[in-house]
């Protein structure tokens, strides 16, 4: 008798420990997804008042390579943002609620994500450095793999067997091209996709802020303090 109320007294613990632990892991999900705005929205501050009183190495001795960079970030910053917009349709009035597998998430489970690395690169390579797209994708990829982690299991938790397959079929991050699948037809609420088209254009309007600060500097109005490569 009394071992069996030992063993219950252990199978007990047990179940405590782990409704304890998917507390805890909540929690942390909780504060992973929900930092994401206001830590990227401080480093985009600091990033940007950075900027205000930096010059360009590249610019500064190697014009056409300075016009380079330019160029690539442009041509990165359009991708993200057409890339977003693209995401938008398909989840548009669906988030959470339904799991979506076509379009560009028949490419890889996050290409919101995917599209915004390639913007933020862009936006650091429009400023004509390399050092400006090297600390961006650095802080990219410290901490988004810790928020796709965290949304990954939600939406294993809430979709169970068809979010597992889905994961053994489509690659997390970088797009499979061999896999793109998308419908006839799809209905898209037109009212939550404006928001979401919006919120996409951020990459080009941060080029077109960038440029008006580079005027700035050329006029006097801003005085560079040092140069970064």
């Amino acid at each position: 008798m009394t071992d069996k109320l030992t063993t219950s007294n252990k199978g007990l613990d047990g179940q405590r420990m782990r409704a304890r632990k998917r507390k805890m892991e909540k929690k942390m999900q909780f504060k992973i997804e929900h930092l994401r705005v206001p830590l990227t929205g401080i480093a985009a501050i600091i990033a940007f008042l950075s900027y205000c009183f930096t010059s360009s190495y590249w610019k500064d001795t190697h014009q056409e390579f300075a016009e380079i960079l330019f160029a690539f970030g442009l041509f990165f910053a359009a991708i993200a943002s057409l890339g977003r917009m693209w995401c938008s349709l398909y989840i548009a009035g669906y988030k959470d609620e339904k799991l979506i597998t076509y379009g560009p998430y028949s490419l890889c489970r996050n290409p919101l994500y995917f599209f915004s690395m390639l913007g933020v690169t862009g936006i650091g390579l429009t400023t004509k450095t390399l050092s400006f797209p090297l600390i961006f994708l650095t802080l990219f990829a410290v901490y988004y793999p810790l928020v796709i982690k965290k949304e990954e299991l939600r939406l294993e938790a809430a979709f169970q067997d068809t979010f597992r397959d889905y994961k053994k079929m489509v690659p997390a991050f970088f797009p499979k091209f061999s896999n793109f699948a998308e419908p006839e037809q799809y209905l898209v609420n037109p009212k939550i996709y404006r928001k979401h088209m919006i919120s996409a254009l951020w990459f080009i309007w941060i080029v077109g802020v960038l440029e008006m600060i580079e005027g700035l500097k050329a006029i006097g109005v801003l005085r560079h303090l040092w140069t970064i490569f």
